[in-house]
């Protein structure tokens, strides 16, 4: 496949080649009227004069046919005979060849969303994916000859990537130093955006931005993996818990002895201990119970 590079040109002023054709015209609307209106010529003579004039109509109509607009925003790209000529961005009424083809291409900022795709992550669990692609034209001759409709391989080239993407990562990651769906957003937006741009480049295509829109796991899974998310976050919830509860019974057992409160051997140590790793871990409020002492001496 053969690259084509944009090149930039300028036609005439659009505007004054405008006034230069319809001042032809009307001259030989008036040229003719008067070769009608003449008896100085013969016939055969105003016949040939009549065909002159005639041509110069058609050929300043035809030239007519040159003069064309641009949009903001908007390249118009030239052909002649199938040979690209090259491309006029710059906003506002030109004439070129009359024989050239022109074919307008917007050059403005589109998005768009890609269907909820549905693929297995890199840990094979079936996700569900969307993302949001934003994407520009920046050269048009790719855009219109590279490719048989830029806007359609935009989109497929797009889910294309996502997919790809989906499959080399995991939707969680349940290992430290791990690169997940939901944990990384940034770099796997990062990631996805040169997946897209290495795919688009051949149709002149820049990716502006691309984001995830849309993840979750797939319905038949939903509920397993909310059950191990909450399973999780259980478990590191009794972590965090544990951990401070050991830090306190440590804090009060140096507390009592060094203001001498009380002194506890090792089994009362054990005891307190124990003791307070139920109140401080248990799910639910402790009972106490006061020891009065015995009734018998």
């Amino acid at each position: 496949m053969t690259n084509m590079k944009e090149r930039e040109t300028k036609g005439l002023p659009g505007l004054l080649m405008l006034f230069v054709f319809l001042g032809v015209l009307v001259g030989v609307m008036v040229a003719i009227t008067g070769t009608i209106r003449s008896d100085e010529l013969e016939r055969t003579e105003k016949a040939g004069v009549l065909a002159f004039w005639a041509v110069v109509a058609v050929l300043d109509l035809l030239c007519l046919g040159g003069i064309f607009t641009v949009q903001p925003t908007t390249g118009m790209v030239l052909q002649l005979f199938g040979r690209y000529v090259g491309t006029v961005k710059e906003p506002g009424l030109y004439w070129v060849n009359p024989f050239y083809s022109k074919k307008p291409v917007s050059l403005r900022i589109r998005n768009f969303e890609t269907n909820h795709l549905k693929v297995n992550d890199l840990d094979g669990n079936p996700i569900e994916i969307a993302a949001v692609v934003v994407w520009r034209v920046v050269d048009s001759p790719e855009a219109t000859f590279q490719v048989e409709n830029y806007e359609n391989y935009v989109h497929v080239q797009s889910e294309a990537a996502l997919r790809n993407l989906a499959t080399a990562y995991a939707y969680d990651a349940h290992q430290d130093g791990h690169m997940s769906l939901r944990g990384n957003t940034a770099e796997v937006a990062s990631h996805l955006q040169r997946e897209i741009q290495d795919r688009l480049s051949v149709a002149g295509v820049e990716v502006v931005e691309s984001r995830i829109s849309h993840l979750a796991y797939a319905p038949e899974i939903a509920a397993a993996m909310l059950q191990r998310q909450q399973a999780s976050a259980i478990i590191a919830a009794r972590q965090k818990i544990v951990e401070g509860a050991v830090g306190m019974v440590e804090m009060a057992l140096e507390m009592l002895s060094h203001k001498k409160v009380v002194h506890l051997d090792e089994d009362r140590k054990a005891a307190m201990v124990s003791n307070l790793l139920v109140v401080l871990c248990g799910e639910r409020n402790t009972q106490p119970v006061i020891n009065t002492g015995t009734i018998y001496h």
